[in-house]
């Protein structure tokens, strides 16, 4: 009987172990889908941006082009950029504060007999 405990234990821990394992996989697999999205947004609106205004310092038809704006432009797309990461730390420590377990897919097919 006391080889069967020992076997149970074993695999009870082994069990704990992966479940632990499952867990921060699952966790880290958040953060990284969080930050991509959030990424995106970022990426997304600095897109925007330079669709609808990007003529404004762009060069025109002379080779000229204003630089001041050229520059301010820079300067807003490093600050929409920063806050963004920043914004992608702040989330990574508070994902740190939970349990997370991904749940998978499901697919349930119904059988009908004919």
């Amino acid at each position: 009987m006391d080889v069967h405990n020992t076997l149970m234990q074993k695999k009870n821990e082994a069990k704990a172990r992966q479940q632990a394992k499952y867990k921060a996989e699952s966790k880290e697999r958040l953060k990284k889908i969080a930050a991509k999205k959030i990424q995106t947004t970022m990426i997304g609106a600095l897109d925007s941006i330079e669709k609808h205004l990007g003529f404004l310092w762009e060069e025109d038809i002379d080779g000229k082009a204003d630089g001041a704006l050229r520059e301010l432009y820079e300067t807003v797309r490093q600050e929409i950029l920063d806050r963004g990461n920043d914004q992608i730390r702040k989330l990574n420590v508070e994902i740190d504060q939970y349990e997370i377990e991904w749940l998978r897919y499901n697919l349930k097919l119904n059988v009908k007999r004919s």
